[in-house]
């Protein structure tokens, strides 16, 4: 029997409720494929705050730290919009990323056949699927870059620098050719080459990683041609890996084009096999504790740590097709909710995800 262990940020609003049911989906995999999963729940985000006056408290990262992978519900809220920068909540996020040394974001854009229609694009467009991979760069460029104020031409001005290393570059570049070596072997390279001198370096620099990968076809694209080519056609993309920055703005933009925020996950790796996996919405407290809440994001954010943290593929299917499964049956939490379906609680789509597990 694998034994593996896993820290557990739920963290604020909603992010308790949907990592609940991300657990039980979780054991029930442990139950059926003979795995044993166990989980250390620690406290980041604005609970750490009200209990620690910190929002990353070091127990929290030592246990991180130790745990074969992350399992991250949701932080922040506006009960806490006026603590001080450093120690506002989003920043437990920030500093999990960088002292776990997590330097690429894995994040999925994928329409599920059975909710094609909550596509904002014209159906000709999408057709009625779409899987998009987007690999950004976590730890570098203008969040982590040189900052500060100074005296400029026109008087004080702030400036936020862009910086990349070689080294930088070249470990998202692998990452990206890596995963699409399990995809359709395509890339497609994001930058501002023409404007940047920091983009030149790194196309540079994917160029030459790109000759270690010579059945991955690579193709280079401006940030605002990718921008719009998202919605203009999007199904010619696979893999897209991007800075910090550009990977922020069009991998949010991706995650719209699905309709269905609620239900995409994602996750940052780094160096080891160990990572952070977390939904990509936010902890909408407006709707905490109401059984509302929309747990598929992150119980498919444990599939992505099965595949990419603990190599188990065929439980990571197994996952996949249980949610797949239910939305087919017609079952749907309120922010999906569309006419002719059938509308379950938090609870009652993580109780329906482990019925359809197998």
């Amino acid at each position: 029997m694998s034994e593996f262990h896993i820290a557990v940020v739920a963290g604020d609003g909603i992010g308790p409720e949907v990592t609940e049911q991300a657990i039980a989906v979780l054991n029930k995999v442990g139950e059926l494929f003979h795995h044993a999963f166990h989980f250390n729940k620690v406290l980041a985000g604005g609970c750490a705050i009200d209990a620690t006056g910190k929002c990353l408290p070091e127990e929290t990262l030592e246990e991180c730290k130790k745990a074969d992978s992350v399992l991250l519900g949701a932080v922040g809220g506006p009960k806490w919009d006026n603590v001080a920068g450093d120690q506002r909540p989003e920043r437990a996020l920030l500093g999990l990323r960088e002292k776990l040394g997590l330097y690429a974001n894995l994040r999925p854009a994928i329409i599920h056949k059975a909710l094609a229609d909550a596509c904002p694009l014209k159906p000709e467009i999408t057709g009625d699927s779409l899987d998009i991979l987007i690999v950004r760069e976590l730890t570098g460029g203008i969040y982590f870059g040189e900052k500060g104020y100074r005296e400029g031409k026109y008087g004080q001005e702030a400036f936020d620098i862009e910086a990349y290393s070689e080294m930088e570059v070249k470990r998202i570049a692998k990452t990206a050719f890596e995963v699409a070596m399990q995809r359709n072997k395509k890339v497609t390279s994001v930058d501002k080459a023409n404007v940047l001198e920091s983009s030149r370096f790194w196309r540079k620099t994917v160029i030459e990683v790109a000759k270690e990968y010579p059945e991955v076809e690579l193709t280079h694209m401006y940030v605002d041609n990718a921008a719009m080519q998202l919605i203009r056609n999007p199904k010619q993309f696979d893999v897209i890996v991007t800075s910090n920055i550009f990977g922020d703005i069009l991998s949010d933009e991706a995650s719209m084009i699905t309709g269905s925020i609620g239900l995409l996950p994602s996750a940052s790796l780094g160096q080891t096999g160990a990572g952070m996996y977390e939904p990509i919405h936010g902890s909408a407290p407006d709707i905490a504790g109401q059984d509302i809440a929309n747990p598929v994001a992150a119980i498919l954010s444990t599939a992505m740590m099965l595949k990419y943290s603990f190599k188990l593929d065929k439980e990571a299917d197994a996952i996949e097709k249980a949610v797949t499964s239910v939305l087919e049956a017609g079952y749907r939490t309120p922010d999906i909710m569309s006419e002719g379906m059938k509308e379950v609680g938090t609870k009652e789509m993580g109780n329906l995800i482990l019925h359809f597990l197998s």
